[in-house]
């Protein structure tokens, strides 16, 4: 018996890695786009209790810009918006990554064990 490990597992091993590492980097987009998104929700809820006559700012690159609460309930109505696209996208790439990762394992195991026989 062999202790080589065959082109075939070793290319499997690797498709392993490289669907695991695309996991990982969703894992922590899904966990910044959520961030932004609580973020978004709470200056929502909260420029939603102001009256309408408040003085807002909003920043813009270095620049803090004044505004009224009309736009700003819009721009970030539609940020909120965004973001949640976003996450339901990344949601779906998760999935299918997940798909492929539990394929890869099943096809790494079989081959594994026609290695043993």
């Amino acid at each position: 018996m062999s202790t080589q490990i065959p082109p075939q597992i070793q290319n499997q091993l690797a498709q392993l890695q490289q669907v695991q590492q695309q996991a990982q980097s969703l894992a922590m987009q899904k966990a910044q786009m959520e961030s932004l998104q609580n973020e978004s929700q709470m200056a929502l809820e909260e420029l939603e209790k102001l009256s309408e006559d408040a003085v807002i700012y909003r920043t813009v690159g270095e620049l803090q810009i004044r505004t009224n609460k009309e736009d700003t309930l819009i721009k970030l109505k539609e940020k909120v918006e965004t973001l949640s696209l976003r996450l339901q996208s990344i949601s779906r790439q998760e999935e299918r990554i997940s798909k492929r990762f539990t394929q890869l394992q099943e096809q790494l195991e079989q081959a594994m064990g026609n290695q043993a026989q």
